[in-house]
């Protein structure tokens, strides 16, 4: 089959690979028919998370059943089903408590209480290094699909892959910050981070009653995008985020957002003080998003983190949070608690979901895909790739 190959950092390759095989007895195989590139994939095309060897990217990714394990209870040959990101069994502690990243039996090799940086990681996630399970990704004409009884959804043929591929991660993702937010209408919400996983926290904060949306990013094409979506205000990052901070206080009598959502991670826009400054601490990348949002949330509010941070940071922002009493929320999203719901949410029209795919692109164009999401060129929001093509 052909799939999107990851050869080290920057070097993403279409190539041909072997066909995914069921090897246990819960296993499906799919035909993919619609994926997409994320923003966590970057990381890995960047070199921030190591994948020493050659892997089949993507965990944003739908199709059809074409083979089932003789396990599979309610999925036959045909179903067309749409696959949460993260790898869980559905049956271990963290499973049963709703927080499946946690899976204690997905990632085997590296599994483990710590949660290291290179060690005792959290459960399997398709497409993302050897770290979380080594499980080749959807980025491809197949993928195997772990723990099928638990994980794939069937959808409702009258909608198109379009309107219902981003229930894999991205709106779920970004749903999860509303919920952890703990939104229940009237409140104001600043999101860090008009990508997609931001505009989907957005669209999430309208579906809980947010009284105010206000989205924050350093690309105006971006932030277009976000207001055009869901009518939020916006704010562009210029100068820094002192002033970010203050025009959030001028919109909320000077206290602050009630919740404010971190849609960004540990690679923003950086210049070269901040670069200097990563390298003296040896960290990789940044927090200064993170402590944007611990200054421009309220106290006693608020911060949910969805972008990702694979590494310790000494100048986190412990005495603020302590004084301002500040909740702070992180993690992989739970995408298996929410996405029944979402999916309903989509199937009765109450969100759209496929207004920000800016590019639809043949798989085999995939290195291409990779460098215009990466730079952020030709106005750049959102990739869906056919492997077909």
């Amino acid at each position: 089959m052909k799939a999107a190959v990851i050869h080290g950092p920057g070097l993403i390759k279409y190539d041909t690979v072997d066909d995914p095989i069921i090897k246990a007895k819960d296993d499906i195989i799919l035909k993919v028919t619609s994926t997409a590139i994320c923003g966590s994939d970057l990381h890995i095309y960047s070199g921030g998370f190591p994948q020493p060897r050659p892997m089949v990217l993507g965990h944003e990714f739908m199709g059809i059943v074409e083979e089932v394990g003789s396990e599979v209870t309610h999925l036959k040959r045909g179903d067309r089903v749409v696959v949460p990101f993260p790898i869980a069994c559905g049956n271990c502690f963290f499973c049963n408590h709703d927080v499946p990243g946690n899976c204690e039996h997905s990632n085997p090799e590296h599994y483990g209480p710590e949660g290291g940086i290179l060690t005792e990681k959290g459960g399997a996630l398709f497409g993302y290094t050897d770290l979380y399970g080594g499980y080749d990704g959807g980025q491809s004409q197949y993928v195997r699909v772990p723990y099928a009884n638990y994980g794939p959804r069937i959808v409702p043929e009258d909608l198109s892959d379009e309107q219902v591929l981003f229930l894999t991660d991205i709106f779920p993702t970004g749903y999860t910050g509303v919920d952890w937010g703990e939104v229940k209408g009237g409140e104001t919400v600043a999101i860090f981070g008009s990508g997609p996983v931001g505009i989907m926290a957005a669209k999430s904060a309208v579906l809980r009653g947010a009284a105010q949306v206000i989205v924050v990013d350093t690309l105006q094409y971006r932030l277009n995008k976000a207001k055009l979506s869901t009518g939020c205000t916006t704010i562009l990052w210029e100068d820094g985020p002192k002033d970010v901070v203050e025009q959030i206080r001028s919109l909320t009598h000077g206290r602050g957002a009630d919740v404010c959502i971190d849609a960004v991670g540990f690679e923003p826009d950086r210049n070269l003080g901040d670069r200097i400054k990563a390298t003296i601490n040896f960290e990789k990348g940044s927090i200064k998003v993170l402590e944007a949002c611990m200054s421009a949330v309220r106290r006693s509010g608020i911060v949910a983190v969805l972008g990702v941070y694979p590494v310790n940071y000494d100048n986190f922002p412990l005495g603020q949070f302590f004084d301002k009493g500040i909740v702070l929320k992180g993690g992989q999203a739970p995408a298996h608690k929410h996405i029944d719901k979402l999916l309903e949410y989509v199937v009765q029209g109450k969100v759209k979901l496929d207004d920000i795919i800016t590019h639809r692109l043949p798989l085999s164009e995939i290195a291409h895909a990779y460098d215009i999401f990466k730079k952020r060129e030709d106005g750049c929001v959102k990739v869906v790739l056919d492997p077909w093509k």
